[in-house]
């Protein structure tokens, strides 16, 4: 592999080794609720990326303005209602995963990523009308068994991990739509819009402002180094690296997130439970088998 080619593939493999990790912060701040969390994480982190827009990527936002200005009143008013959709479902999957991984379980936080790249082919089927091939079919029918076996040895951490990767499904989809628009700048814009979003339920559970150190050190650590370098890295990678790559990359982030949530935080598994996991690992290798065949043939 070239130097290049090196970089590339290190941009792309070390977000997900990040968000994979990021349960590490969130349970060290356990005892602060999860709105509480997500609000100062999303205010924080609207700073530093706006701050780093104008800082560093005037460009690329004066583009996107000549854009939206070329764009008819009609498609003004379709990106609009598309931005902010997008925006509720992101709060929502952040949301759903902080309360997931500090008051369900990291098995349940983890096994939605494992869960969620299936559930938006399945969605990508239904709503965009997507090819899906037999292969596919096959694989979403075994991940549906294994969802199955899960639910009956624990219900409750299923239905949370469906949610979570619902919300990030339906989101994948439409990022998939809005096109011509830079993919920082518009987390920007999201960003913006998940604080409006959240300021109602800030107001309504008014709390102190928190004062810990630790809280602030660990706030300001999800949003740099779990929200703002992964980001920076994935849209490095993608001008290197074919999107279907890093489709495959990004189940690094449930199996490091396993690996933490057994060998960290010591979280137990019988044999009913790793069965299960198996099987929704079988139903990945069957589901992205033409892709991994595509990359390995490629590489020769």
């Amino acid at each position: 592999m070239t130097d290049n080619k090196i970089k590339y593939f290190l941009s792309g493999i070390v977000p997900y080794i990040i968000w994979g990790t990021m349960s590490i912060p969130l349970r060290n701040i356990k005892g602060f609720p999860p709105h509480e969390i997500l609000y100062y994480r999303i205010f924080v982190s609207t700073i530093l990326v706006w701050a780093t827009i104008f800082l560093f990527r005037r460009e690329a936002l004066k583009s996107d303005l000549n854009f939206l200005k070329s764009l008819s009143t009609r498609n003004k008013t379709k990106l609009m209602l598309l931005t902010v959709v997008s925006s509720f479902l992101i709060t929502g999957n952040w949301f759903t995963y902080i309360y997931a991984v500090n008051s369900v379980s990291l098995r349940a936080a983890a096994f939605a990523y494992m869960v969620c790249p299936l559930l938006t082919a399945l969605c990508g089927f239904i709503i965009l009308k997507e090819r899906l091939t037999k292969a596919k079919a096959i694989a979403l029918i075994v991940a549906f068994i294994s969802i199955i076996l899960l639910a009956t040895g624990s219900l409750h951490e299923v239905i949370w991990a469906i949610i979570i990767a619902s919300f990030y499904a339906m989101y994948v989809i439409l990022l998939k739509i809005i096109k011509g628009i830079d993919k920082f700048n518009f987390l920007g814009v999201q960003l913006i819009l998940s604080g409006l979003m959240m300021l109602p339920l800030y107001f309504l559970n008014a709390a102190p402002f928190p004062t810990e150190n630790i809280f602030w050190l660990h706030i300001f650590l999800i949003a740099i180094v779990f929200t703002i370098i992964p980001l920076f890295l994935n849209s490095y990678a993608l001008m290197g690296m074919p999107s279907s790559a890093l489709g495959i990359l990004i189940y690094i982030n449930p199996i490091v997130a396993f690996a933490v949530a057994f060998f960290y935080f010591e979280e137990k598994i019988d044999l009913h439970q790793l069965f299960a996991y198996l099987l929704l690992l079988l139903s990945i290798v069957i589901f992205n088998a033409p892709l991994l065949k595509s990359v390995v043939y490629k590489k020769q």
